[in-house]
């Protein structure tokens, strides 16, 4: 008998941080995401989440997508087939063309959903592992020098093999704080600059000039997210491999990326994409064009992050370095039990689906209302 979706839930949870995190500019202490729990027909269950960057505007705003979902998207899900992902995405793409963030997590449950149909992991319906342990990258944010160094350090200890650094709060201190954490960790560590569009191309080449010596891995977004004739130029002369963030957001960025010759790299997570399957296919264009990916997001809850941990590690031209590292930051989880990636690495676990619950008590505690 075919298994359709009969019941389509969403929830809005605030889930608090530890600590203030800054990207781009905006700080905040809490994470608003959507949870989302679907049933079939013969009561299989699928879950996801999605979670909107820190500098998300409006119509992709968390309260938003949340609204997007429960009563636009999941009316039209009811009776369809999750397995039949194609449709899915279509109909999706045509309900709300201006939120693909809500379109990416409702597509991703019903992955999820097919795929606990299936009995395989979510790894293996997309195609299976390549490599079925990863590793993640750790962070820096823009600290005094030593700070930056301790903090490096930390992560070091702990397992990571690479980190970034914030960039993008002065030239000078910029330098300094690289220069501190390079001597603080040696040749023992990989390291990456994120100036988070916050600089021009030319204020960008000023900091490659100073942060050259320090062996850097790669340089994000080191101008604006339209800029993508001065991020070519900086590619061009800084002497620095650059990496595309917030200038991929879906796959007709990405091409015009490739087509500029604009970046060695190019970083993007599932909600970016608009879609595990969106992401995969800009996972073969990228390969194709012979630029590998970095994948990942800031802040995310264990669903969209173990999905993104699954997806990566179907691709071979994704970089060593995970960037979806929202679990680390937060004080806790809606889900029965917690991912731990807090020693740089992970393994990808032997599970239909995702391999995880959601926890009725947790989803009730975080909750918002709009």
């Amino acid at each position: 008998m075919k298994a359709t979706i009969e019941r389509v839930e969403v929830f809005g949870v605030e889930v608090p941080l530890n600590g203030t995190f800054t990207s781009a500019g905006v700080s905040k202490q809490a994470m608003k995401c959507c949870v989302i729990r679907l049933t079939a027909s013969d009561g299989t269950i699928g879950i996801s989440s999605i979670e909107p960057s820190a500098t998300a505007k409006s119509p992709g705003t968390a309260p938003e997508l949340l609204v997007a979902l429960r009563d636009r998207i999941a009316p039209a899900m009811i009776g369809q087939d999750p397995r039949n992902i194609h449709q899915i995405i279509a109909k999706l793409d045509a309900l709300v063309p201006t939120q693909p963030g809500a379109g990416a997590g409702m597509e991703m449950a019903c992955i999820e959903l097919a795929s606990q149909l299936y009995g395989v992991s979510m790894a293996t319906y997309l195609g299976g592992a390549k490599d079925t342990t990863v590793q993640f990258n750790g962070w820096v944010g823009m600290l005094p020098p030593e700070e930056a160094a301790a903090e490096a350090v930390r992560w070091l200890k702990a397992g990571f093999k690479s980190t970034k650094v914030k960039v993008g709060g002065g030239v000078q201190a910029d330098a300094d704080r690289v220069a501190a954490v390079r001597a603080a960790v040696g040749s023992a560590m990989q390291i990456r600059i994120d100036a988070n569009a916050l600089y021009d191309a030319d204020t960008s080449l000023q900091l490659a000039k100073l942060v050259k010596p320090y062996d850097l891995q790669l340089f994000e977004q080191p101008t604006a997210k339209g800029d993508i004739e001065g991020l070519a130029r900086v590619r061009r002369q800084a002497g620095i491999p650059i990496m595309a963030d917030e200038t991929i957001c879906d796959h007709e960025s990405l091409v015009a990326v490739i087509k500029a010759d604009a970046a060695d790299y190019v970083k993007f997570g599932i909600k970016q994409a608009g879609g595990i399957m969106h992401a995969s296919r800009m996972l073969a264009t990228a390969e194709a064009a012979g630029i590998p990916c970095v994948i990942g997001h800031g802040f995310g809850l264990d669903p969209s992050t173990l999905a993104e941990i699954m997806l990566s590690a179907t691709s071979s031209n994704v970089l060593a370095g995970l960037e979806c590292v929202g679990p680390l930051k937060m004080t806790d989880t809606v889900t029965t039990t917690r991912l731990d990636i807090s020693n740089g690495s992970f393994t990808l676990p032997d599970v239909v689906g995702l391999g995880l619950k959601l926890d009725e008590a947790k989803l009730e505690q975080y909750r918002f209302k709009k």
